[in-house]
């Protein structure tokens, strides 16, 4: 939050399950970048939500010139891209691997989980496909915040990784549509059981990443105190995978995730339909407050992978 700020006059948003007050200062930085942008269209309307905004506010230190430069290139990046209809079908192939899967239970603070598993990605899949595999596992991912959430958990397991699986190419290219992008989704990214040769590796990408993104990743390790504890603290224990320590093992299974997000590419294409509708208020009621997850009705808890 911006230091020094009178409070009085304020509303109120969520983050994470904490209400926070936006300053009458604030709330119009936020009107001010609405006024920059102008008109938008019904998709790009409940996008810029006085939440979202105010995260494009936050990674640039609620500088309002530079935040809206960010915004206008996420809008434009998304009138292109299509993020929110990139569904299921588009990205089985690099999907079955199970290198990323929404495992379907939340952190303690209520954020949706990622499963990472590098080493399991293919050197042969071709990188445009990678990439939109990784868009489509953020949008969903984002679909599936609760109410008054706005950020995600990476948890990044290295078991079996090698050097075949490093690529400067893909990483800095996620790099940098999660920064550009997604800006202040990434609550935490949790490597553990990293392997030494990892390090260099990671030494060469830090410098791609903002210093909010590099202060959010966290290293862990499976004979460490402190990584234990730090786990307990944020997981159900009895939910999370056993790879990370907990009591889960049940373990990735295609077919049932692949059924569960086709059902969840259903959820994503209705509420779109609902935002073209132009009767519908799902626009107006996500442009002023914030759907955070750009999701209604989410339910994306306590589903089997």
């Amino acid at each position: 939050m911006m230091s020094g700020v009178n409070h009085r006059n304020s509303s109120t948003v969520y983050k994470g399950h904490e209400k926070i007050l936006i300053s009458q200062e604030e709330q119009e930085k936020i009107n001010e970048v609405r006024r920059l942008i102008g008109p938008l269209s019904a998709k790009a309307s409940v996008y810029c939500s006085d939440l979202s905004i105010s995260r494009y506010l936050r990674s640039k230190n609620w500088n309002v010139k530079k935040a809206t430069q960010m915004l206008q290139r996420s809008l434009k990046w998304r009138e292109e891209y299509k993020p929110e209809e990139i569904r299921w079908e588009d990205v089985a192939n690099d999907a079955e691997t199970g290198k990323i899967y929404m495992p379907g239970y939340y952190d303690r603070h209520g954020r949706t989980v990622l499963v990472m598993r590098p080493s399991r990605q293919r050197s042969t899949n071709d990188i445009k496909e990678q990439i939109m595999y990784f868009v489509y596992c953020l949008e969903n991912a984002i679909f599936n915040l609760p109410p008054n959430q706005e950020e995600i958990v990476w948890l990044v397991d290295f078991q079996g990784y090698t050097l075949a699986n490093l690529s400067f190419k893909i990483t800095r290219e996620t790099a940098f549509i999660l920064q550009e992008y997604y800006p202040e989704r990434l609550g935490l990214g949790f490597m553990y059981n990293a392997p030494r040769i990892f390090r260099p590796f990671y030494a060469m990408v830090k410098p791609l990443l903002e210093s909010k993104t590099y202060n959010r990743i966290k290293f862990g390790y499976s004979n460490d105190h402190n990584t234990k504890k730090m786990i307990e603290d944020l997981f159900d224990m009895d939910q999370l995978d056993s790879a990370f320590g907990g009591n889960n093992d049940t373990g990735f299974d295609i077919v049932k995730y692949a059924e569960r997000m086709k059902e969840q590419d259903k959820k994503v294409a209705s509420f779109w339909a609902l935002v073209k509708t132009p009767s519908s208020s799902v626009s107006h009621s996500a442009s002023s407050s914030d759907s955070t997850s750009l999701d209604p009705d989410s339910d994306g808890s306590n589903t089997e992978n």
